[in-house]
């Protein structure tokens, strides 16, 4: 799996929960999501487009900031 880093305009924990829920629906993604700092760290075998629309599904501003290596 690609390990695909997002920001996402979070705000709350209502932001946060909106990515969980959209992310569940997308099935079988692991992911963090970092709300200090605005980010979503996704595991994912979807490509970055699918999952940038998913995230923006929330309604929020979402961009790709690029792959995260695994360390």
């Amino acid at each position: 799996f690609q390990k695909h880093e997002f920001f996402v305009d979070m705000t709350c924990e209502g932001c946060s929960n909106a990515v969980t829920r959209v992310l569940h629906r997308l099935g079988g993604e692991s992911f963090d999501i970092d709300l200090p700092n605005k980010k979503v760290c996704i595991d994912s075998e979807h490509n970055v487009d699918t999952l940038l629309e998913t995230l923006k599904k929330t309604g929020k501003t979402a961009s790709y900031l690029g792959e995260k290596s695994a360390q």
